[in-house]
This record gives structure tokens, sequence and C-alpha cells, in this order.
């Protein structure tokens, strides 16, 4: 098998032909085949590890739809990118496709609401202005948001029908993976941010030590990347994904598990961010949509955080309904139909529920990761099993 660092494909920039390949090519398959791998090796040992139902700990009084994930949600894709190299590199991307055809084109109804500033959430102004989504929302590490921003944009403009776009707000967020990962070395690059959106599917997501949340820490332990879903007597469903990488008093289902463990490093510094994807197939409008972020930020109560003042929390929320939807440069009135507020309870609800249980499955799906800079150990298991067990 031919193995090659990032470092020696970039510490000899020359071009060499292989079988009429240029190297500059090759190098660049090998970058992408090498997250590819990162991220199925951290899936699979993640699959080892429960999700939160595996252990009964199951949130709330919805049901969950049938994969548990944000997925659930119609035509929603989910793609990871993984670096792991070295002793150094713990980092990622982690896309999200509201849809499979042309954001820009056929925009969705979004919205953002911010628990505390203390981050970076590029395009959220926008959002705010507009109330609308018009590219994949990407989550990566808080100094390669502008590199994400660049491969978006690149992205976006190079969609067939996008010839004459001028302007493209990206959606990038970002937590501070500094404690395990070699932050200041930049080594996220465009094509690890368009390999996370390319390999964007529905189904299963990879949750734990993946993507945007390889090198995370949440209350101490090993944070990263987690997901779940609530269907809504109405028939509709919300998705939430989560990037943890913040702090406080863990509490599962109630239990305060922070009394009884401590990670190896003790209390938790409340320090962090949290990054929530909040998606619905209901037809509600940017007003709702910031209300229903709201609540998955207020989910995060639920499991302990502090929010403290060096804590990002931001969620951002958009619907699939064709309803909502706005197409480029659309100036005729046409009518839709939009839920009435009165209707919108059992969706908060749900992004409540689903937030406290994504963040469950990024602490147990999460994997022990250990680098130059640090260590974050995953959280025990059969402890989180025996004390909730007894709580019961």
């Amino acid at each position: 098998m031919l193995k090659l660092s990032r470092r020696a494909a970039y510490q000899y920039p020359f071009v060499l032909s292989m079988h009429g390949v240029e190297f500059g090519r090759m190098r660049k398959l090998l970058l992408v085949l090498s997250a590819a791998l990162a991220t199925s090796v951290a899936m699979t040992m993640a699959q080892s590890r429960p999700r939160s139902r595996d252990l009964g700990i199951a949130p709330g009084v919805l049901a969950t739809g049938p994969l548990n994930a944000i997925t659930d949600v119609d035509g929603v894709r989910v793609g990871h990118t993984t670096l792991v190299e070295g002793d150094r590199v713990r980092t990622g991307v982690t896309a999200v496709l509201p849809h499979a055809g042309n954001l820009f084109q056929d925009k969705v109804a979004g919205a953002v609401f911010v628990g505390n500033a203390f981050g970076k959430l590029a395009g959220s102004t926008q959002v705010g202005e507009l109330g609308t989504i018009e590219t994949p929302i990407v989550l990566t590490n808080t100094l390669s948001v502008g590199t994400a921003m660049d491969a978006v944009v690149r992205y976006t403009l190079a969609q067939p029908g996008n010839e004459q776009v001028r302007s493209v707000n990206t959606i990038v967020g970002e937590t501070n993976d500094g404690g395990l990962n070699d932050i200041r070395g930049l080594h996220v690059t465009r094509e690890h941010v368009l390999e996370a959106i390319r390999v964007a599917k529905g189904g299963p997501v990879a949750e734990g030590s993946v993507g945007a949340g390889t090198g995370t820490i949440c209350y101490g332990w090993k944070g990263g990347i987690g997901t779940s879903s609530r269907k809504v007597p109405a028939g509709y469903t919300v998705g939430v994904l989560a990037q943890t990488n913040f702090g406080g008093n863990l509490t599962i289902a109630g239990f305060p598990f922070y009394k009884m463990v401590q990670p190896p490093r003790g209390r938790s510094v409340a320090d962090g961010s949290c990054m929530l994807v909040v998606a619905t197939d209901a037809p509600i409008d940017a007003r709702d949509l910031r209300r229903l972020a709201a609540r998955a930020v207020f989910g995060l109560a639920r499991t302990g955080s502090a929010y403290s003042n060096g804590s990002g929390d931001f969620a951002i929320a958009f619907t699939t309904s064709p309803e909502l939807r706005s197409r480029f440069n659309e100036t005729a009135p046409r009518t839709r139909q939009v839920l009435p507020t009165d209707a919108v309870s059992p969706l908060f609800e749900a992004a409540l529920e689903a937030t406290e249980e994504a963040v469950y499955n990024s602490l147990f799906q999460a994997t022990t990761v250990r680098s130059a800079n640090g260590t974050a150990e995953a959280i025990p298991i059969e402890r989180v099993r025996e004390l909730t067990k007894i709580n019961k």
C-alpha cells in the first residue's frame, strides 16, 4: 500500500507524470483518500460504542425518525472530512446540505439564533436580514473559517446555472479545537472542505470523533458530532446535528453525572463552543425558524451547559419545505401555506429533545483522542450505563 504523508506531498511540489497523471493531481487524490480513510476508521470505531438509546437513555416523549438523525428530514445530506495526521493534527470539516439541488438558485428559508456570540458564524447577518440560506452549511475549526468560506464560494460559483453569480453568502460555523489540534498550523484546505460537500449523503450519519468534531472536547470528555431527530404528531420531522465543544456540569437524562464521575483532568472548563444545525420539513417562515433555533440552544441546558462567557453557542435552522423556497431573482408574488404560530409548539419540543440527545450521542460515540497537544478521554460507557440505570 502506498502511503504518502501530507507533509511529503507538499515538500516535493515538482510535477511528475504517472501513467499520464501529473503528480499534482495525485497529491490531491491522496489527500482526499487519506481524509476519507480517517473518517471511515473513526466511524468503525464509533460503531463499537453505543448511542444514547442503546443505553436506554431516550430524552423526551416524542418518537424519533427511522435513523434518529438530521437526515430523517427528507433531502438533507451530511458529509465529513476527518484529518488525523501525525501527532498534532486532529481536526476536520462537516457539511450539511439542505437539499440535493442548486442551493443558490433554490434557497431554503433559514434563521440563526445566537445564545452567546463568542465565536464566528460567517454569513449570519444576511441570513438574519433575508431569512434564506443559499449554500451548504459548513462546520470546521476556528482558524479555518476563511478557508471554508473560500471553498464554499468556489463550489457555488461552479454549479451549473450560477455562471452570472457575483455575490455568495456562505454559512460557516466553528468551534475551537486547539486543545487537541495544531490549530495554528491551518491544516484544513479548500480540498478538504469541497470533499466534505462532495461526499455528503442521506442515511446514517457518522458521529463522535469525526469531521468538525475530530478535535473537540465536551464537558471535559471527548466530544464531537452528534445527531438526533423527532417526529411530531402532525407528521413533520425535526432533526438536529451538534458540534460539541463546550462545558459545564454534565447531566444525563436528569442525572447529575458530574457529581459522580469527573474527567481525568478534573472539572471541565466551561469555555468552548457549540454549533447546532436544525432541520425541519415543516412549512414555517424565518421568524419561527429563529424561534426553533432558540429552542435548540435552550436544549443544551438539559445536558448541563454553563453558557459561559467564552462559549460561542449558535444554532442555524432551516426548512426543506418547498412552500418556503425562494428562487434566485424571483419577483412575482405567489401564495404560500405557512404554519400559524399556534401550531409550532410541538416543533419546539422536538428541537429541545433532539438537541439533548444529539449532545449525548456526540459524547457516547466519541473515541479517545490523543495528540502532542493533549488528550481527551472518551466518556466511560459502563459508568454511564451503571449510573443512569440506578437513576431509573
